[in-house]
């Protein structure tokens, strides 16, 4: 199971050369996963029709909180999983001929949809509460990414970002609920809860509060009451997504949540009563809807919302009988609903519209879509011999043999809800196929057999399902049959039970069903004079209106602009906490050690120095050198005190950190401007002094109130033993706290497209043009002097001596910058330099698990290499230098370090677990190699992505922002002499280049 859950998201990552080399025909491909999976599932039909053991894969994920990753199918997993991976195999089939070949973003459509059905398949095998959740939301994130395909239409953003705020407030309960849960009983295991509840009954308040809070998220995700207005919306997808997610997948999310747990639950307080208003109330109101509507995938989708209320009430009861009620329904509803929305897509692929109104005659010119839609329509109506029949038979039964007064309400509100799923289906048919009068017929263009064949298939599996209803029930009933409750003698699926209550119930559905449909007209007319109800979409866009409003109050009131006065704000919010922290405080240390030795007051005299002359620099520039004096005595601190790593690792840090201050005072002022604040220079002197006096007493105490023996002490041990290393800091990163280090990775790639976003706008700049193609036609390339001659190795010629142009200058693109900006000196060190740097890095890198270094270090030095080939010719040179995407780098450092997580469970039990090996070579001798270096590689290409986004953005950009500014000042002084120039916008290019502190590209001897 863990093989075929990894496989979907494998072919995620495929998806986009696969349609490189195949275009559309790769979606053919791509179903092999699901097929493989559906094929895998029905091969366990032996073991689930004779009872066996479960099919069950357990790995241990964070065993210090008792968490595993437990993939188990049972019975009722085994269901879903065959409605999850044999759909999405068909609806893979049906995009290879619903798009077009040249449909934009067709491969990352195929990717994000494989990516989903892998999470759908993932949560209904998980049976660990938090792995639960973590595939919950990966089908929300997902779904958000589908809905959203057709991204330059606002309707289908407005509609994906509704899907995701309702389903993710929704899926925010229900973690609550989880943690809850879990912790009240004591495992995270599904299966164990459920048991727990049956077997030992409901343990208090905060089990019942647990539960109810994780049926908010199972509400929100199949799309009840309050919750429904983003199901209809979420029309705006592609068919093959409302088939796959509406229908069939994810909004079954929820229902699946609710079998799994009534068995343990159904007797909990307020279970049936709240799943049993919320199902009737969203049946009655999705049927309803459903007659209004015009458009036929809202139809279908208000229908959607309908039947997924009349199976929230069967799932809810948690007995034998009425569970296999409701995993019948379950199943029919997957058929007949995924091919009418199939169907649909065909119909507005070829048609054009979607309007039941302009709609005519389609049903004589495509005989056989046409039977497929009433085939699929009369099973939802529950017309015999179909599935759909065979379920409401068996849910009529079912509830009206339970005898309880919850299943007597339960027989009304499905028999009312059924009586409008019957008119809303024959309107569908109607409406979609009937000729009309005065309404034009369509002439269907030629449909392609693959393009049919899926919802034909469908549509004759809801026949033979029906038909074979005898010989399914065992298969079907094979949860059920686990489970209490219900009749003395089991209820069986067939398709003829003899004249039975449940008989004329459906007959009584049927003819009033065809009736509302017959006076249709009259019923619209009382529809349109009733009123419209709770408009529950209307207060989503009031909530998210309002919630906008508010941001936008606080923000203008408290983001003025002024940094002294978000720092004030902070600082003194801090003094004030951490002074009432430190009176509560009854345990202060009895001593105090000024310094270890005398070297130490020396580094800190020369701190507190530096930072006393930094408040009264004038210049940018200059308070940012000082400040980096302070970041450089900490590292005489650190070699002082034994840590030669972190020593390394703060003197790079400190040096790009200098270098990133200047690329960005590049475009602002020299000199640091005089405060108009309220705050005057002695009260924020104060501040600054009590915030300094208040974190020396907060260390000291927090060191003193140290009573256990602290866990670092065992690092060194467990460094070497464990880990295979003597630098204890690297193997910390990348083995004791490789978790920690994957979430700082996380965010130094946030923090990174953070960067690019600012100045790339419109996405991040992936690769620079580079030089050989490039002929730079800018205001220093038009003043390119006769000088750069002296730059440019000789070569003699039959003619004399010439120049060889693509060898120029000693780094390639340097004679792209202005003479002034170019220095020969600072061109042959970096040239001499830069691979021994690389070189170097690459050696930080493998050493660092026994000498100082390691990937965060390696990749510093490596990015400094790349500053060096920016500062000494520019950004065509940097372009030379690195011709990747920094996003490719980054995304693959982070692959990489999370992959070597998943990688434990293929030589260890854990995530992260590392495997170490070591042998003797003939020539080099003994070598040793341990998976962590993978994780630490990673890292590395993490770190030099970084610096390429940095340099790209706030090196790279920025030039083409100075260079375009020089521009209009050319043309400005070029202007004809007679109109004179243009001194206002002269003026405000003088007024953003005055007092600029480093001229020119970031390069050359200015710099």
């Amino acid at each position: 199971m863990t093989v075929l859950v990894g496989a979907f998201f494998v072919a995620a990552l495929l998806a986009a050369p696969l349609f490189r080399l195949c275009g559309r025909a790769a979606f053919l491909v791509l179903a092999l996963v699901p097929g493989a999976g559906f094929v895998v599932s029905l091969a366990q039909l032996p073991r689930i029709l004779s009872g066996g053991d479960d099919w069950m894969e357990r790995f241990n994920w964070l065993p210090a909180l008792n968490l595993q990753v437990v993939f188990l199918m049972d019975p009722l997993a085994w269901l879903l999983s065959l409605l999850v991976t044999g759909i999405g195999a068909l609806v893979f089939v049906y995009c290879a001929r619903y798009f077009a070949a040249d449909e934009p973003r067709l491969a990352r459509f195929a990717g994000v949809l494989m990516a989903f059905a892998g999470m759908m398949y993932g949560l209904v095998l998980a049976d660990e509460m938090l792995l639960l959740f973590i595939f919950w939301e990966g089908t929300t994130v997902f779904s958000y990414l589908l809905i959203g395909q057709y991204n330059s239409r606002q309707q289908s953003r407005r509609a994906a970002l509704q899907a995701l705020v309702v389903t993710t407030a929704g899926g925010l309960a229900m973690l609550v609920g989880v943690i809850l849960l879990t912790v009240v009983m004591g495992t995270g295991r599904i299966s164990m809860i459920v048991d727990i509840g049956y077997t030992v009954g409901i343990n208090g308040g905060l089990v019942i509060t647990a539960v109810m809070l994780i049926l908010v998220g199972a509400v929100s995700k199949s799309a009840l009451i309050p919750f429904h207005f983003w199901l209809p919306g979420a029309m705006a997808a592609p068919t093959p997504v409302s088939a796959y997610l509406h229908a069939a997948a994810m909004v079954k999310a929820g229902i699946y949540l609710v079998l799994r747990l009534a068995p343990g639950f159904h007797g909990m307080p307020g279970w049936t009563a709240v799943l049993l208003a919320l199902g009737i109330t969203t049946m009655l109101m999705g049927g309803w809807q459903a007659l209004r509507q015009f458009d036929l995938k809202l139809v279908l989708a208000f229908g959607t919302v309908s039947q997924l209320g009349f199976l929230i009430i069967v799932s809810s009861f948690g007995t034998r009988d009425i569970t296999l009620a409701a995993t019948t329904l379950l199943l029919a509803h997957g058929l007949f609903k995924s091919a009418l929305f199939l169907i649909v897509g065909i119909i507005d692929h070829r048609a054009g519209t979607r309007d039941l109104r302009k709609l005519s005659g389609y049903g004589a010119r495509s005989k056989g879509l046409f039977i497929a839609a009433l085939v699929a329509a009369a099973s939802m109506a529950g017309v015999p011999p179909l599935f759909g029949f065979v379920a409401k038979e068996a849910v009529y039964t079912t509830l009206l043999e339970d005898g309880t007064k919850a299943g007597a309400i339960a027989v009304i509100g499905v028999f009312l809800g059924s009586v409008l799923t019957v008119a809303y289906s024959a309107r569908f048919v109607w409406g979609a196929f009937a000729t009309k009068p005065g309404v034009e017929p369509i002439e269907p263009a030629r449909e392609s057999p693959l393009f049919k064949s899926v919802p034909y298939l469908l549509a004759a599996l809801t026949v033979l399902a029906g038909l074979a209803s005898s010989f399914l029930d065992p298969v079907i009933a094979s949860w059920s049959a686990r489970l209490a409750g219900g009749a003395e003698k089991p209820y069986y699926l067939a398709l003829w039970h003899g004249l039975e209550p449940a008989l004329l119930l459906s007959a009584g559905n049927l003819a009033l069903g065809l009736t509302m449909f017959w006076f249709g007209r009259q019923v619209s007319v009382f529809q349109a004079a009733m009123p419209d109800g709770i408009d529950f979409h209307g207060l989503y866009r009031r909530s998210i209106t309002g919630l906008e409003a508010s941001a936008a109050y606080v923000t203008a009131r408290t983001q003025r602009g002024s940094m002294p006065f978000y720092q004030g704000v902070i600082y003194i919010v801090f003094i004030g906490s951490m002074s009432a922290a430190l009176l509560l405080n009854d345990t202060w240390p009895s001593g105090i050690a000024l310094a270890d030795n005398a070297l130490q007051i020396i580094v800190a005299a020369a701190i507190i120095m530096a930072a006393l002359a930094a408040t009264r620099a004038q210049k940018r520039f200059a308070a940012v050198v000082i400040v980096g004096i302070s970041g450089y005595m900490m590292v005489a601190f650190f070699a002082l005190q034994g840590a030669p790593d972190l020593a390394l690792t703060q003197v790079l840090v400190e040096t790009i950190t200098i270098v990133v201050f200047v690329l960005v005072l590049r475009r602002l002022p020299a000199r640091i401007g005089n405060s108009s604040g309220r705050l005057s220079p002695s009260l924020r002197g104060l501040i600054a002094a009590v915030f300094g006096i208040m974190m020396m007493l907060l260390v000291f105490v927090a060191f003193g109130a140290r009573t256990a023996a602290p866990i670092s002490e065992s690092f060194p041990f467990l460094a070497y033993e464990y880990g295979h290393g003597k630098n204890v800091v690297n193997v910390t990163l990348v083995e004791i706290r490789a978790w920690d280090t994957l979430g700082e990775l996380s965010v130094v790639v946030a923090a990174a497209t953070g960067v690019a976003s600012l100045i790339f706008v419109r996405g991040r700049e992936g690769r620079l043009q580079r030089f050989q193609s490039h002929r730079p036609d800018s205001f220093a390339a038009r003043h390119r002097p006769v000088e750069d001659e002296l730059f440019s190795p000789m070569r003699t010629t039959d003619d004399g001596p010439s120049t060889d142009t693509k060898r120029s200058a000693w780094l390639l693109a340097g004679r792209a910058l202005a003479p002034k900006n170019r220095s020969i000196l600072l061109e042959v060190l970096v040239r001499l330099l830069f691979h021994p740097i690389l070189v170097f890095s690459v050696y930080l890198l493998f050493a660092g698990h026994n000498l100082p270094g390691g990937g965060f270090a390696a990749g510093l030095v490596a990015g400094m290499a790349l500053v060096a080939r920016y500062l000494a010719a520019g950004r065509h040179e940097l372009a030379e230098a690195a011709p990747i995407d920094a996003g490719v780098l980054l995304g693959l450092g982070l692959a990489l370090a999370a992959g070597t997580s998943l990688g434990g469970f293929l030589w260890g039990s854990v995530f992260f677990e590392s495997a170490y090996w070591s042998t003797e070579l003939p020539v080099l001798g003994y070598v040793s190699f341990g998976t962590s270096t993978i994780f630490d590689v990673g890292v590395y290409f993490v770190v030099v992505g970084l610096m390429l986004d940095i340099l790209r953005s706030l090196g790279a950009g920025v030039d083409r922002h100075q260079e375009a500014d020089e521009e209009r000042l050319a043309e400005s002084l070029s202007r004809d002499e007679h109109a004179g120039p243009d001194t206002t916008q002269l003026h405000a290019i003088l007024g953003r280049m005055d007092d600029v502190e480093v001229d020119g590209p970031a390069g050359g001897s200015r710099l």
